[in-house]
């Protein structure tokens, strides 16, 4: 595990460690009050860059029925194989990343990112067959990494040099997921990460403030690679109670053109940011351009931006699909939401838990039950193959599916989304994934109700929220089938719940899933 983390990077609670003043990153701060970039033009359709436009978009059918998606959040930051944000903490001292660094590859003054690049082969990437396991383990939607923090674009660049297709495997990620995605039924985006970039990657630009090496500039200060590195020498990060966005124009524009590129040529039904909507009225052109796109090759509005609610950029609900990175809502939410999550760290971690293939099905019950998706990054080993801890989830997964997808891919949350003993904080990176049998999630398609127990049951099976006289369903039970079971079970539905006596031997593992019908 990294000494900083992610959430505490977000929270701003480790400042000190990028050298800044308090009087330096106040000065920052003060900058995010500066006026948005006017908003590229855009060819005339449905939506505009205003936010009244965006606002009446409607969330596809698509996406509210898929439930479930797979994410390669994959890059060169897995070369090292020491997890996520390695481009960055690799210019920060007193971070494990920098020292390793330091240890392997050399001092960053004379090894830099762009040194890393060119150890990406991904010479075991087999995108078919990886996109072959993934439908089969109940995907119905793949993400493909566009570009990460580190400025690295994974697609055939027409504004970037510094390209998958040009340099360190000399191909076209992005294009070649797309195709593998296309061929086996699944809807598929891109997540960008660039937005924040250029102050996220500031330590680049800086030097070690201690001997052997004392004031000697890391690589990210020479000009010749300015255009991978960024020309920033004065706008540090901040954290979410300002912005981790630039409020320079001129990289609004280029994000603008760069994304624009992804979107595009690879026809996305998806597009991800890493953070609220950046850059204003840009941003929001963004949007509206995909979205006009998306009316124009289809007939209809197919198309989905997700993005956080995390108090940097924007986020209007009824414009886009709101993020949880790594967390969960509380109850149910009125309009779709996702849940992103890994079941390892973001980029493959030699040293790293895993989680297990029960936290993932009752996680994603769970997100369903509140009318969420759950988008799962399935860590990836630097070539491109899947380590074991992958290898297992996809075949539990797969195997979990077969049985009970019904209760999960198509459907709707009841009127409550669950009963149970577990309680479940509400927001980014707050997911607990250990439930028991006891915690139940609903979902509802039809004229079905499905129970979902988060844990394997045993003996019988109580849901007091199907009581008889209960407030939620005044229509006594009619019929309880144990998907997966061929045999007919037995239930009473008493005062105190609903009781289902369950067979000697559950048809799946982590979760079992109930078809309740009335009369």
């Amino acid at each position: 595990m990294s000494k900083f983390s992610k959430r505490d990077l977000l929270s701003g609670t480790v400042a000190a460690a990028f050298g800044l003043s308090a009087a330096r990153a106040q000065a920052a701060a003060a900058t995010t009050n500066m006026a948005p970039a006017a908003g590229p033009q855009i060819p005339p359709g449905r939506f505009n860059s205003s936010v009244q436009s965006l606002k009446g978009y409607e969330t596809p059918e698509w996406f509210r029925d898929a439930k479930f998606g797979i994410w390669s959040h994959w890059g060169p930051q897995a070369v090292p194989r020491q997890g996520d944000w390695y481009a960055r903490f690799m210019y920060v001292p007193g971070h494990p990343h920098y020292d390793y660094h330091v240890k392997t590859y050399g001092h960053p003054s004379e090894f830099g990112y762009k040194d890393i690049i060119p150890l990406w082969k991904a010479e075991k990437f087999d995108p078919d067959a990886l996109m072959k396991k993934y439908a089969a383990a109940g995907a119905k939607y793949f993400v493909s990494m566009g570009v990460h923090h580190d400025n690295f674009d994974l697609w055939r660049s027409t504004h970037h040099r510094w390209n998958a297709t040009a340099m360190g495997p000399k191909r076209d990620i992005v294009g070649d997921w797309q195709k593998a995605a296309r061929a086996n039924g699944l809807r598929f985006g891109v997540s960008e990460h660039l937005g924040a970039s250029y102050s996220w990657w500031y330590p680049n630009h800086l030097y070690d403030q201690f001997w052997p090496k004392l004031g000697l500039a890391y690589d990210g200060a020479n000009p010749e690679f300015s255009d991978l590195y960024h020309d920033n020498r004065d706008e540090p990060f901040r954290n979410t109670s300002q912005s981790w966005y630039t409020t320079k124009p001129d990289y609004h524009q280029l994000w603008f053109r760069r994304i624009r590129d992804l979107v595009d040529n690879y026809q996305v039904d998806l597009l991800y940011s890493d953070g609220g909507l950046p850059f204003g009225e840009v941003g929001r052109s963004l949007v509206a351009h995909l979205y006009n796109r998306s009316i124009a090759r289809s007939g209809k509005l197919e198309a989905v931006y997700t993005c956080k609610d995390s108090g940097t950029g924007e986020f209007h609900k009824e414009a886009s699909v709101q993020d949880v990175e790594r967390g969960v809502l509380k109850d149910i939410n009125p309009l779709p939401w996702q849940t992103d999550t890994s079941n390892g760290d973001w980029f493959f971690a030699d040293r790293y838990d895993y989680k297990t293939s029960a936290q993932i099905v009752t996680m994603l019950a769970d997100i369903v039950s509140k009318n969420g998706n759950m988008l799962l990054n399935v860590v990836q080993y630097p070539d491109g193959s899947l380590p074991p801890q992958s290898e297992e989830l996809l075949a539990d997964l797969t195997a979990w599916m077969k049985v009970n997808a019904p209760a999960i891919h198509g459907t709707r949350p009841w009127k409550i989304f669950g009963e149970g003993p577990t309680e479940t904080a509400e927001g980014m990176f707050q997911e607990k994934g250990d439930y028991t049998p006891q915690d139940i999630r609903f979902t509802t398609k039809g004229e079905a109700l499905y129970a979902i127990t988060l844990g394997e049951p045993s003996g019988q099976v109580a849901i007091t929220s199907l009581a008889s006289g209960n407030p939620n369903e005044r229509r006594a039970v009619r019929r309880v089938r144990l998907l997966g079971h061929r045999g007919n079970l037995t239930f009473r539905q008493a005062g105190q719940a609903l009781v289902i006596d369950l067979p000697s031997q559950l048809p799946s593992r982590h979760a079992s899933a109930f078809e309740i019908s009335f009369a």
